[in-house]
């Protein structure tokens, strides 16, 4: 990690890395969001007082050096978005900081930390010690996100328990185009854990076939996105493109024509992969909501029970806002 020192002509302190500035002459300096280094533009400077700029900031990533985040009132929450959208891709985060606490922040949000600290002589002392504590944490093995093609392979799951899961709010998401059978949707309460659920396709002598439809599950679960990020079902509007992906492991992008939200009864399925990494959801309790076994076969929720195999996947990463990152969490 680097401390940018933003005090122009003073850079007699050691452990900087760099003098900060908007105007030219510096080691570092912006120019009307423009991020220059020695005269060789490095990226942007993104100045952080609303969504809008925060989305701005989030646009940049994978496609500049650094982005430099300031702020009009300093907070952890964009920082933490800024990080999360550029994770995966070479981008590096500079961020200011105003007060000497805001420094471990920063320095260590996601239990990633941004790659610069841009402080005052005041803040100084405090970001040299997060980056000295930085450095040695270099030393320690980081973990790697899987990639989009890794995370969407389908594997199998035991059912290790299957309970009465009270009422609750249910999610149905509405496809504008119809499914096959054999394919559906990757939910999971959890960011690690997914499972397979499958489209209603399959004829009932009860109820007739709504092929478009995926009686997805609990508002609390993540649905797995098109573009490998999550979102929790009840965040998912028509417009949003979702992955869906079949028993053979051929996935495809489907677009959201309709979310259908009502009270419904739910069971809990608790499920583990072969390496006993957990995982559990909340699905309808009814005839008509099915998963897929390992076989490929769908299965109706009712009719499981312990010890069965279905299909999903799993992560090593956690999420946050979507975004698949490599910070350590706990879920249960």
């Amino acid at each position: 990690m680097e401390v940018w020192l933003d005090a122009p002509g003073n850079t007699e302190h050691e452990g900087i890395n760099a003098s900060f500035s908007e105007h030219e002459g510096h080691d570092i300096w912006s120019n009307e969001g423009v991020l220059y280094r020695n005269g060789v533009m490095i990226g942007g400077h993104v100045h952080i007082d609303s969504e809008a700029s925060q989305m701005k900031a989030r646009s940049l990533a994978g496609s500049v050096e650094w982005i430099l985040l300031t702020f009009e009132d300093w907070s952890m929450i964009p920082i933490e978005n800024i990080l999360a959208a550029t994770e995966s891709t070479p981008t590096k985060v500079a961020a200011q900081i105003t007060q000497p606490i805001e420094a471990q922040g920063a320095g260590f949000a996601l239990d990633i930390g941004v790659d610069a600290l841009l402080c005052t002589e005041e803040c100084l002392e405090s970001a040299l010690i997060v980056k000295s504590l930085r450095q040695e944490d270099s030393t320690a093995p980081v973990p790697t996100s899987p990639s989009h093609s890794d995370s969407v392979k389908l594997t199998s799951m035991t059912i290790t328990d299957v309970q009465e899961g009270h009422s609750g709010d249910r999610v149905c998401i509405d496809l504008l185009s119809m499914l096959d059978e054999g394919e559906g949707v990757l939910i999971g309460s959890t960011a690690r854990s997914f499972i397979l659920i499958h489209g209603e396709t399959i004829q009932s002598k009860y109820v007739p076939t709504r092929p478009f439809r995926i009686n997805a599950g609990s508002v609390d679960a993540y649905a797995y996105l098109a573009d490998g990020s999550t979102k929790y079902l009840c965040e998912l509007k028509s417009g949003d493109d979702v992955c869906i992906i079949g028993s053979n492991g051929i996935s495809r992008i489907a677009t959201i024509g309709r979310m259908k939200i009502e009270t419904r009864p739910f069971i809990l399925l608790r499920f583990e992969d072969e390496n006993t990494n957990e995982g559990h959801a909340f699905i309808q309790q009814a005839e008509t909501v099915r998963l897929v076994l390992e076989n490929g076969e769908a299965c109706s929720v009712t009719n499981l029970s312990v010890g069965d195999r279905i299909l999903g996947c799993t992560s090593t990463s956690t999420r946050h806002v979507g975004q698949s990152i490599s910070a350590p969490s706990e879920e249960r």
